[in-house]
């Protein structure tokens, strides 16, 4: 590979990786230690039409399961979340941050609720499941942690739910936002959520049983040439428009959900016993310092964002960019930066300093971006 990735059982493959090969796949990033298809020899901007327009085919079998099962379930599932899932039942998807005792976010997995007593966490990239596992362990909890043959689909794009409805039949049509249902597929009943990391909408297939990895891609596939399906990843344009966060980009350890503007997934004003709620309340009394917003700036098409760029005003830093990138469709530089709330609100100007040695002025913005 260009960048110099070198495979190994490290880096574990995924059910639908050989599918990908086939269909074409340039590139790989490695998420939760597992493969993840980042190019198929099309720029990022060809992909950004194509999935906004039609829609596309993603592994994204590296969002793993932790599943935690047994009669304290749902005690570890709320201890690990400031957001109060007291209320969720079984068919709903719920975005969960998790904290330390600190309040800072260890991972922010969609949950899914299967059972009183069962859950699945699609995690980001961080090792949730040793973190599970490591608080059920000190507690002395009655409940099983461990990670299913269960992998992620994702078939995202406007075209996505008249593939599936023809594929696997109408009640798909059904399925509200963030929620999921069944389908047989191969004489086996697998789950279906209306979710995924885009902004144009679509659906999950959280596959049971990889044996089964490229029938389902084949499946799919072949549905789809009637809608112009092509195979991708998720976009960074896409994302970046949209405010969709990533963990280890923007979101690490060292920030509160607070800082993300996540204040309705902490319910801190209720009886929600989770770890890291006196630090979140100390954080809310005191104040959010910073918070994420977007960056509009000017200038040629800006390079890849490896490494944060500060923003300024005047002399004084107010933030850093974690990701940019080119918006074809707005015409300008996206990014997202936590901003020191004095700067934060929109309009206000800024300069960013590319990696590139340029200064580009900018604006703050709201997210996500118009």
């Amino acid at each position: 590979m260009a960048d110099g990735l070198r495979f190994s059982r490290r880096l574990r493959r995924t059910p639908f990786t050989a599918s990908a090969e086939r269909a074409g796949v340039s590139e790989f990033s490695v998420v939760n230690h597992m493969l993840l298809p980042k190019s198929y020899g099309r720029s990022v901007e060809e992909d950004y039409w194509h999935l906004r327009e039609h829609v596309q085919i993603w592994d994204v079998a590296c969002q793993r399961q932790v599943q935690v099962q047994g009669p304290d379930a749902a005690w570890l599932v709320q201890w690990m979340t400031p957001r109060d899932i007291s209320r969720a039942k079984a068919g709903d998807c719920l975005y969960v941050p998790i904290t330390d005792e600190t309040g800072g976010m260890v991972n922010d997995p969609v949950l899914l609720k299967l059972a009183e007593d069962r859950f699945w966490l699609s995690a980001a990239d961080s090792d949730l499941l040793l973190f599970a596992k490591g608080l059920a362990l000190g507690r002395g909890l009655e409940v099983a942690i461990d990670e299913p043959d269960v992998s992620p689909l994702a078939i995202q794009g406007p075209k996505a739910e008249p593939l599936l409805a023809d594929l696997f039949g109408p009640h798909i049509r059904d399925i509200g936002f963030f929620k999921f249902d069944w389908i047989d597929f191969s004489g086996t009943r697998q789950l279906i959520a209306r979710s995924g990391y885009s902004m144009q909408g679509g659906f999950e297939i959280y596959l049971d049983g990889g044996q089964l990895g490229g029938d389902l891609w084949d499946a799919v596939w072949h549905a789809g040439q009637a809608f112009e399906i092509a195979p991708g990843c998720p976009n960074l344009i896409d994302r970046i428009e949209g405010g969709l966060l990533s963990y280890g980009s923007e979101i690490t350890r060292e920030n509160t959900p607070l800082e993300f503007g996540l204040e309705k997934f902490c319910n801190l004003d209720v009886d929600v016993d989770c770890l890291g709620r006196e630090a979140l309340q100390r954080a809310a009394n005191a104040g959010i310092p910073r918070q994420v917003r977007g960056i509009l700036f000017d200038g040629d098409p800006c390079p890849t964002c490896a490494e944060p760029w500060p923003v300024r005003v005047g002399a004084l830093q107010v933030g850093q960019i974690t990701s940019a990138i080119w918006s074809p469709r707005l015409k300008r530089n996206v990014g997202l930066s936590l901003i020191a709330r004095s700067f934060w609100d929109a309009g206000q100007s800024v300069a960013v300093h590319c990696i590139d040695g340029t200064t580009r002025n900018g604006e703050v913005s709201d997210l996500p971006f118009a």
